[in-house]
Protein backbone atom coordinates (compact mmCIF):
# COMPACT_ATOMS: atom_id res chain seq x y z
CA UNK A 1 0.00 0.00 0.00
CA UNK A 2 2.55 2.50 1.04
CA UNK A 3 4.53 1.55 -1.57
CA UNK A 4 1.55 2.41 -4.65
CA UNK A 5 1.40 5.63 -2.72
CA UNK A 6 5.09 6.91 -2.89
CA UNK A 7 4.64 5.58 -6.92
CA UNK A 8 1.50 7.76 -6.88
CA UNK A 9 3.33 10.43 -5.30
CA UNK A 10 6.10 10.35 -7.40
CA UNK A 11 3.83 10.43 -10.96
CA UNK A 12 1.91 13.46 -9.35
CA UNK A 13 5.28 14.99 -8.86
CA UNK A 14 6.84 14.92 -12.18
CA UNK A 15 3.51 15.58 -13.85
CA UNK A 16 3.41 18.48 -12.40
CA UNK A 17 7.32 19.77 -12.60
CA UNK A 18 6.77 18.88 -16.86
CA UNK A 19 3.74 21.28 -16.57
CA UNK A 20 5.25 23.83 -14.62
CA UNK A 21 8.15 23.86 -17.11
CA UNK A 22 8.78 26.80 -19.03
CA UNK A 23 10.54 28.27 -21.65
CA UNK A 24 12.99 31.43 -20.54
CA UNK A 25 11.14 34.65 -21.92
CA UNK A 26 13.57 37.07 -23.71
CA UNK A 27 13.79 41.02 -25.17
CA UNK A 28 16.98 42.02 -26.06
CA UNK A 29 20.72 41.58 -25.06
CA UNK A 30 23.16 42.82 -22.82
CA UNK A 31 26.93 43.96 -23.91
CA UNK A 32 29.70 45.02 -21.82
CA UNK A 33 31.46 47.81 -23.10
CA UNK A 34 35.03 48.53 -21.84
CA UNK A 35 34.79 52.33 -21.63
CA UNK A 36 38.01 54.57 -22.02
CA UNK A 37 36.51 57.31 -20.90
CA UNK A 38 35.00 56.38 -17.62
CA UNK A 39 37.83 53.70 -17.42
CA UNK A 40 35.55 50.96 -16.33
CA UNK A 41 33.36 48.68 -18.36
CA UNK A 42 29.69 49.07 -17.88
CA UNK A 43 26.63 47.46 -19.69
CA UNK A 44 24.12 48.41 -21.66
CA UNK A 45 20.92 46.54 -23.18
CA UNK A 46 19.87 46.50 -26.19
CA UNK A 47 16.10 45.72 -27.67
CA UNK A 48 15.50 45.07 -31.72
CA UNK A 49 11.81 45.71 -32.99
CA UNK A 50 10.18 42.40 -34.04
CA UNK A 51 10.52 43.59 -37.89
CA UNK A 52 14.28 44.54 -37.59
CA UNK A 53 15.47 40.75 -38.59
CA UNK A 54 12.91 40.84 -41.18
CA UNK A 55 13.28 44.36 -43.17
CA UNK A 56 16.77 46.51 -44.03
CA UNK A 57 14.76 49.50 -42.14
CA UNK A 58 16.38 52.00 -40.31
CA UNK A 59 14.95 52.75 -36.90
CA UNK A 60 14.70 55.91 -34.37
CA UNK A 61 16.61 54.76 -30.65
CA UNK A 62 15.56 54.95 -27.54
CA UNK A 63 18.19 55.65 -25.04
CA UNK A 64 17.08 55.06 -21.16
CA UNK A 65 19.66 56.03 -18.59
CA UNK A 66 18.99 53.73 -15.44
CA UNK A 67 18.29 50.95 -17.80
CA UNK A 68 19.08 48.78 -14.91
CA UNK A 69 15.48 49.99 -13.59
CA UNK A 70 13.24 51.07 -16.80
CA UNK A 71 14.92 48.98 -20.20
CA UNK A 72 11.84 46.46 -19.48
CA UNK A 73 9.32 49.78 -19.49
CA UNK A 74 10.99 51.25 -23.17
CA UNK A 75 10.28 47.73 -24.25
CA UNK A 76 7.01 46.83 -22.80
CA UNK A 77 5.89 50.46 -24.22
CA UNK A 78 6.90 49.39 -27.66
CA UNK A 79 4.90 46.39 -27.50
CA UNK A 80 1.73 47.36 -26.19
CA UNK A 81 1.19 50.09 -28.68
CA UNK A 82 2.07 47.33 -31.41
CA UNK A 83 3.89 49.53 -33.30
CA UNK A 84 3.87 50.87 -35.78
CA UNK A 85 0.87 52.86 -34.86
CA UNK A 86 0.63 55.20 -32.64
CA UNK A 87 4.31 55.59 -32.22
CA UNK A 88 7.36 53.73 -35.10
CA UNK A 89 9.03 51.08 -34.17
CA UNK A 90 12.02 51.80 -31.91
CA UNK A 91 15.76 50.18 -31.09
CA UNK A 92 15.38 50.43 -27.08
CA UNK A 93 18.79 51.01 -24.77
CA UNK A 94 18.98 51.23 -21.86
CA UNK A 95 22.62 52.06 -20.28
CA UNK A 96 22.90 50.34 -16.39
CA UNK A 97 24.46 53.02 -14.15
CA UNK A 98 23.65 51.76 -10.26
CA UNK A 99 24.10 53.62 -7.38
CA UNK A 100 26.49 55.18 -5.60
CA UNK A 101 27.67 55.72 -9.19
CA UNK A 102 25.38 57.52 -10.99
CA UNK A 103 25.17 60.52 -8.87
CA UNK A 104 28.82 60.82 -9.69
CA UNK A 105 28.87 60.36 -13.26
CA UNK A 106 25.11 62.47 -13.62
CA UNK A 107 26.50 65.35 -11.76
CA UNK A 108 30.06 65.80 -10.65
CA UNK A 109 31.33 64.01 -13.65
CA UNK A 110 28.66 64.54 -16.23
CA UNK A 111 31.05 65.96 -19.17
CA UNK A 112 32.72 62.41 -18.69
CA UNK A 113 29.54 60.19 -18.90
CA UNK A 114 28.61 62.58 -21.83
CA UNK A 115 31.86 61.51 -24.07
CA UNK A 116 31.21 58.33 -22.58
CA UNK A 117 27.35 58.37 -24.27
CA UNK A 118 27.95 59.99 -27.58
CA UNK A 119 31.41 58.69 -28.41
CA UNK A 120 31.35 55.22 -27.07
CA UNK A 121 27.26 53.96 -26.86
CA UNK A 122 26.01 56.06 -29.93
CA UNK A 123 29.14 55.12 -31.55
CA UNK A 124 28.59 51.25 -30.37
CA UNK A 125 24.94 51.40 -31.28
CA UNK A 126 25.46 53.31 -35.04
CA UNK A 127 28.13 50.99 -35.67
CA UNK A 128 26.29 47.67 -35.12
CA UNK A 129 22.54 48.44 -36.00
CA UNK A 130 20.55 49.93 -38.57
CA UNK A 131 19.95 53.32 -36.86
CA UNK A 132 18.34 57.07 -37.96
CA UNK A 133 19.79 59.99 -36.59
CA UNK A 134 16.48 60.01 -34.28
CA UNK A 135 17.58 59.61 -30.93
CA UNK A 136 15.01 60.19 -27.85
CA UNK A 137 16.72 59.88 -24.23
CA UNK A 138 15.07 59.20 -20.88
CA UNK A 139 15.95 59.68 -17.45
CA UNK A 140 14.55 60.42 -13.94
CA UNK A 141 15.67 61.93 -10.68
CA UNK A 142 19.50 62.55 -11.02
CA UNK A 143 19.44 61.80 -14.91
CA UNK A 144 17.08 64.46 -15.85
CA UNK A 145 19.28 66.78 -14.36
CA UNK A 146 21.68 65.50 -16.30
CA UNK A 147 19.63 65.19 -20.03
CA UNK A 148 18.41 68.84 -18.90
CA UNK A 149 21.46 70.39 -19.62
CA UNK A 150 22.62 68.20 -22.57
CA UNK A 151 19.61 68.86 -24.44
CA UNK A 152 20.63 72.83 -24.00
CA UNK A 153 24.00 72.17 -25.14
CA UNK A 154 26.22 72.54 -27.40
CA UNK A 155 27.35 68.01 -27.11
CA UNK A 156 23.50 67.14 -27.93
CA UNK A 157 22.97 64.47 -30.17
CA UNK A 158 19.77 64.07 -29.65
CA UNK A 159 15.98 65.50 -31.20
CA UNK A 160 13.82 64.52 -28.12
CA UNK A 161 14.54 64.38 -24.77
CA UNK A 162 11.79 62.92 -21.52
CA UNK A 163 12.28 64.19 -17.92
CA UNK A 164 11.03 62.86 -14.86
CA UNK A 165 10.86 63.70 -11.28
CA UNK A 166 13.89 66.40 -11.63
CA UNK A 167 15.78 68.36 -13.93
CA UNK A 168 16.58 71.88 -14.33
CA UNK A 169 18.97 74.22 -16.84
CA UNK A 170 20.06 77.66 -15.69
CA UNK A 171 18.81 80.87 -17.46
CA UNK A 172 22.36 81.43 -19.06
CA UNK A 173 22.12 77.72 -20.87
CA UNK A 174 18.54 78.73 -22.11
CA UNK A 175 19.55 81.70 -23.99
CA UNK A 176 22.68 80.30 -25.31
CA UNK A 177 20.09 77.26 -26.79
CA UNK A 178 20.98 77.18 -30.28
CA UNK A 179 19.23 74.74 -32.70
CA UNK A 180 18.87 74.49 -36.42
CA UNK A 181 15.83 72.00 -36.16
CA UNK A 182 13.50 71.41 -33.69
CA UNK A 183 14.62 68.80 -30.07
CA UNK A 184 11.54 68.52 -28.61
CA UNK A 185 11.52 68.50 -24.58
CA UNK A 186 9.03 66.82 -22.31
CA UNK A 187 9.28 67.16 -17.92
CA UNK A 188 7.12 65.58 -15.66
CA UNK A 189 6.19 65.69 -12.14
CA UNK A 190 3.78 65.48 -9.36
CA UNK A 191 3.31 67.35 -6.56
CA UNK A 192 4.16 64.94 -3.92
CA UNK A 193 7.57 64.83 -5.28
CA UNK A 194 8.73 67.34 -2.37
CA UNK A 195 11.96 66.30 -3.18
CA UNK A 196 12.32 67.36 -6.80
CA UNK A 197 9.17 69.60 -7.57
CA UNK A 198 10.61 73.07 -6.80
CA UNK A 199 13.82 72.71 -9.24
CA UNK A 200 11.23 71.37 -12.31
CA UNK A 201 9.01 74.36 -11.61
CA UNK A 202 11.94 76.50 -11.33
CA UNK A 203 12.74 74.99 -15.15
CA UNK A 204 9.51 75.10 -16.43
CA UNK A 205 9.14 79.66 -15.38
CA UNK A 206 12.90 79.43 -17.11
CA UNK A 207 11.70 78.30 -20.20
CA UNK A 208 8.59 79.98 -20.15
CA UNK A 209 10.64 83.63 -20.22
CA UNK A 210 12.98 82.79 -22.58
CA UNK A 211 10.72 80.67 -25.22
CA UNK A 212 13.98 79.36 -26.49
CA UNK A 213 13.81 79.24 -30.48
CA UNK A 214 12.87 75.75 -32.00
CA UNK A 215 12.61 74.28 -28.64
CA UNK A 216 9.19 72.62 -28.35
CA UNK A 217 8.65 71.87 -24.48
CA UNK A 218 6.19 70.76 -22.24
CA UNK A 219 5.67 70.81 -18.65
CA UNK A 220 3.04 68.20 -16.98
CA UNK A 221 1.97 67.45 -13.84
CA UNK A 222 1.01 64.05 -12.81
CA UNK A 223 -0.56 64.51 -9.03
CA UNK A 224 -1.46 61.20 -8.61
CA UNK A 225 1.99 60.28 -8.50
CA UNK A 226 4.88 59.55 -6.38
CA UNK A 227 8.73 60.01 -6.68
CA UNK A 228 8.84 55.91 -7.12
CA UNK A 229 5.29 55.89 -9.50
CA UNK A 230 5.81 58.21 -11.90
CA UNK A 231 8.94 57.40 -14.11
CA UNK A 232 7.10 54.59 -15.80
CA UNK A 233 3.78 57.29 -16.61
CA UNK A 234 6.38 59.48 -17.84
CA UNK A 235 7.83 57.60 -20.04
CA UNK A 236 5.07 57.19 -21.79
CA UNK A 237 3.88 59.84 -22.20
CA UNK A 238 6.89 61.74 -22.98
CA UNK A 239 7.17 59.11 -26.08
CA UNK A 240 3.87 59.99 -27.15
CA UNK A 241 4.46 64.10 -26.84
CA UNK A 242 7.48 63.79 -28.93
CA UNK A 243 5.17 61.37 -31.80
CA UNK A 244 2.41 64.09 -31.42
CA UNK A 245 1.57 63.79 -34.85
CA UNK A 246 2.86 60.43 -35.89
CA UNK A 247 -0.44 58.86 -35.55
CA UNK A 248 -3.54 58.76 -37.45
CA UNK A 249 -5.83 61.64 -36.40
CA UNK A 250 -8.95 60.62 -34.30
CA UNK A 251 -11.54 62.86 -33.22
CA UNK A 252 -14.10 62.64 -30.18
CA UNK A 253 -16.97 64.74 -32.03
CA UNK A 254 -17.79 66.79 -35.13
CA UNK A 255 -17.48 69.50 -32.74
CA UNK A 256 -14.05 68.71 -31.99
CA UNK A 257 -13.30 68.74 -36.02
CA UNK A 258 -14.38 71.82 -36.43
CA UNK A 259 -12.78 73.34 -33.96
CA UNK A 260 -9.64 71.80 -34.79
CA UNK A 261 -10.09 73.91 -38.66
CA UNK A 262 -11.60 70.86 -40.24
CA UNK A 263 -10.35 69.87 -43.70
CA UNK A 264 -7.66 72.82 -43.56
CA UNK A 265 -5.84 71.44 -40.20
CA UNK A 266 -6.04 67.95 -41.66
CA UNK A 267 -3.92 69.00 -44.84
CA UNK A 268 -1.69 71.14 -42.64
CA UNK A 269 -1.51 67.92 -40.51
CA UNK A 270 -0.20 65.83 -42.71
CA UNK A 271 2.26 67.85 -44.51
CA UNK A 272 4.13 68.79 -41.12
CA UNK A 273 3.95 64.96 -40.36
CA UNK A 274 5.37 64.31 -43.87
CA UNK A 275 8.29 66.55 -43.21
CA UNK A 276 9.15 64.59 -39.81
CA UNK A 277 8.66 61.03 -40.94
CA UNK A 278 7.91 60.76 -44.58
CA UNK A 279 5.49 60.16 -46.78
CA UNK A 280 3.41 62.07 -49.58
CA UNK A 281 1.84 64.35 -47.10
CA UNK A 282 -1.78 63.26 -48.16
CA UNK A 283 -4.68 62.48 -45.27
CA UNK A 284 -3.89 58.72 -44.64
CA UNK A 285 -7.40 56.14 -44.74
CA UNK A 286 -7.13 55.61 -41.07
CA UNK A 287 -8.00 59.04 -40.56
CA UNK A 288 -10.17 59.46 -43.57
CA UNK A 289 -12.53 55.99 -42.06
CA UNK A 290 -12.62 57.33 -38.65
CA UNK A 291 -13.99 60.87 -39.68
CA UNK A 292 -16.76 58.70 -41.72
CA UNK A 293 -17.70 56.10 -39.11
CA UNK A 294 -17.82 59.28 -36.45
CA UNK A 295 -20.09 61.07 -38.63
CA UNK A 296 -22.39 57.79 -39.19
CA UNK A 297 -21.94 56.85 -35.08
CA UNK A 298 -23.00 60.73 -34.84
CA UNK A 299 -25.88 60.35 -36.83
CA UNK A 300 -24.57 63.56 -38.68
CA UNK A 301 -25.51 63.04 -42.22
CA UNK A 302 -24.56 66.37 -43.24
CA UNK A 303 -20.75 65.62 -42.06
CA UNK A 304 -21.46 61.74 -43.53
CA UNK A 305 -21.99 62.74 -47.00
CA UNK A 306 -19.51 64.80 -47.81
CA UNK A 307 -16.70 62.42 -46.24
CA UNK A 308 -18.24 59.98 -48.21
CA UNK A 309 -17.90 62.09 -51.36
CA UNK A 310 -14.51 63.80 -50.21
CA UNK A 311 -12.84 60.86 -49.00
CA UNK A 312 -14.62 58.31 -51.98
CA UNK A 313 -11.26 56.47 -53.06
CA UNK A 314 -11.10 55.08 -49.57
CA UNK A 315 -14.70 53.10 -50.19
CA UNK A 316 -12.41 50.65 -52.60
CA UNK A 317 -10.08 49.32 -50.39
CA UNK A 318 -10.30 45.92 -48.15
CA UNK A 319 -11.89 47.45 -45.56
CA UNK A 320 -14.98 47.91 -46.83
CA UNK A 321 -15.05 44.80 -49.50
CA UNK A 322 -18.15 42.86 -47.44
CA UNK A 323 -21.81 42.79 -47.45
CA UNK A 324 -21.83 44.40 -43.58
CA UNK A 325 -20.23 47.09 -44.70
CA UNK A 326 -22.46 47.57 -48.35
CA UNK A 327 -25.50 46.75 -45.86
CA UNK A 328 -24.55 49.17 -43.31
CA UNK A 329 -23.73 52.26 -45.93
CA UNK A 330 -27.07 51.41 -47.53
CA UNK A 331 -29.45 51.68 -44.44
CA UNK A 332 -27.71 54.85 -43.29
CA UNK A 333 -28.27 56.26 -46.78
CA UNK A 334 -32.32 55.04 -46.39
CA UNK A 335 -32.44 56.22 -42.85
CA UNK A 336 -31.52 59.91 -44.29
CA UNK A 337 -33.87 59.71 -47.00
CA UNK A 338 -31.04 59.35 -49.72
CA UNK A 339 -32.69 56.93 -51.83
CA UNK A 340 -30.19 57.27 -54.76
CA UNK A 341 -27.06 56.29 -53.11
CA UNK A 342 -29.40 53.92 -50.55
CA UNK A 343 -29.76 51.77 -53.93
CA UNK A 344 -26.53 51.99 -54.77
CA UNK A 345 -24.96 50.14 -51.78
CA UNK A 346 -27.84 47.35 -51.61
CA UNK A 347 -27.41 46.39 -55.29
CA UNK A 348 -23.48 45.99 -54.58
CA UNK A 349 -23.91 44.48 -51.94
CA UNK A 350 -26.32 41.86 -53.04
CA UNK A 351 -24.45 41.62 -56.42
CA UNK A 352 -20.81 40.81 -55.07
CA UNK A 353 -21.35 39.06 -51.66
CA UNK A 354 -24.79 36.93 -52.42
CA UNK A 355 -26.16 34.41 -49.45
CA UNK A 356 -24.55 36.14 -46.47
CA UNK A 357 -25.90 36.28 -43.32
CA UNK A 358 -27.26 40.32 -44.38
CA UNK A 359 -29.21 39.41 -48.02
CA UNK A 360 -32.53 39.82 -46.33
CA UNK A 361 -31.83 42.81 -44.78
CA UNK A 362 -30.35 44.51 -48.27
CA UNK A 363 -33.52 42.32 -50.51
CA UNK A 364 -36.06 44.40 -48.30
CA UNK A 365 -33.73 47.94 -47.73
CA UNK A 366 -33.19 47.67 -51.86
CA UNK A 367 -37.00 47.39 -52.18
CA UNK A 368 -37.94 49.80 -49.38
CA UNK A 369 -35.12 52.42 -51.52
CA UNK A 370 -36.82 51.86 -54.89
CA UNK A 371 -40.31 52.12 -53.46
CA UNK A 372 -39.83 55.69 -51.95
CA UNK A 373 -37.63 57.04 -54.92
Amino acid sequence: MRKNIFILLCFISSFAIAQTKGTPISFGKTYTLASKELNQDREIQVYLPVSYQNSKEKYPVLYILDGQWFFANGVGIQQSLRTPGAIPEMIVVGIKTKNPIRRRFYQREKEKFTRFLNNEVIAFIDSNYRTTNERVIYGWESAAYFISELILGKNNRFKGAIVTDGGYASEELIKKFNSSSDIYLFIANSKKDIYYIGSTEAFSKNLSKHQPKNLIWKYELFNDEVHETLPHLAMYKGIMYYYYNYDSLVFESMDAYEKAGGMAYLTSFFKERAKRFGGDGSIDDSTKNSLIWLAWRRNNFKYFSYFMNEFKEVLSTKRYASAYWQNRLGQFYLKHKDYKNAIIYFTRGLEKYPNTNFQKEMEEGLKNAKAKR
